[in-house]
C-alpha cells in the first residue's frame, strides 16, 4: 500500500506516545512485529525504524516491551519520565520525546529520501516543512480523528485503520 509513494532510502520515526494513543481511539493494538514486518516488505530490507519512547525505570513489563522492539530491528530512543506535581496536589507523568524525534529527523535528513512519521500530532508540522524544503517525501501514517490537521495539509496521509489486517495483534 505505502511502496508506491517510497522513493530510495527509508527513514521510520515513531511517536511511541501517539501511537499508544491512537490505539485507544481505534480499540485495537499494533503488532509492532507484523509492523516491522509490513513496513520492511513495502519499503525494503534496508530501512531504519527508530521508535521513541519514555521510560519508566521501575516497570519491568515496559523494559520488556523495549527489549522486544530491538529484538525485532528498531532503533530505540528511550528518556526517563518524570513525575510531574499538578494544580490539585496530584501526580501525573510527563512522558513526551517530540523534540528528539524532531531533531533526529531533521539531523539525519541527507541519509533517507522518503521520511515516514508514524504520528498524528501537530508539534510535527515544522520539522515536516523542513524535511520538505530539503527535497525529502513525507508520509505520515495514524489514524483518522488522531491526526493533527496541519500534518495532513503538509503530508501523504495513510490510515493506520486500513492496515489493520496486516498490523494488528
Amino acid at each position: 500500500m505505502i511502496s508506491k509513494y517510497i522513493k530510495g532510502r527509508v527513514y521510520i520515526f515513531i511517536d511511541a506516545e501517539n501511537v499508544f494513543y491512537a490505539q485507544r481511539t481505534v480499540g485495537w493494538k499494533i503488532s509492532y512485529e507484523k509492523l516491522m514486518q509490513y513496513l520492511r516488505h513495502e519499503c525494503g530490507e534496508n530501512i531504519k525504524c527508530f521508535i521513541y519512547s519514555g521510560k519508566n525505570e521501575y516497570n519491568t513489563k515496559q523494559q520488556k516491551f523495549l527489549d522486544m522492539l530491538e529484538i525485532n530491528g528498531y532503533i530505540v530512543r528511550t528518556k526517563v519520565v518524570k513525575k510531574i506535581k499538578n494544580h490539585i496536589g496530584g501526580y501525573k507523568w510527563k512522558n513526551n520525546l517530540d523534540m528528539e524525534l524532531a531533531f533526529e529527523m531533521d539531523d539525519t535528513r541527507d541519509k533517507y529520501d522518503t521520511a515516514i512519521l508514524i504520528s498524528g500530532d501537530s508539534d510535527f508540522a515544522t520539522p515536516i516543512d523542513r524535511i520538505k524544503k530539503a527535497g525529502k517525501r513525507i508520509i505520515v501514517m495514524s489514524t483518522r480523528g488522531h491526526i493533527a490537521k496541519e500534518l495532513l495539509e503538509r503530508a501523504k496521509f495513510i490510515d493506520l485503520r486500513k492496515l489493520r489486517d496486516k498490523i494488528s495483534q
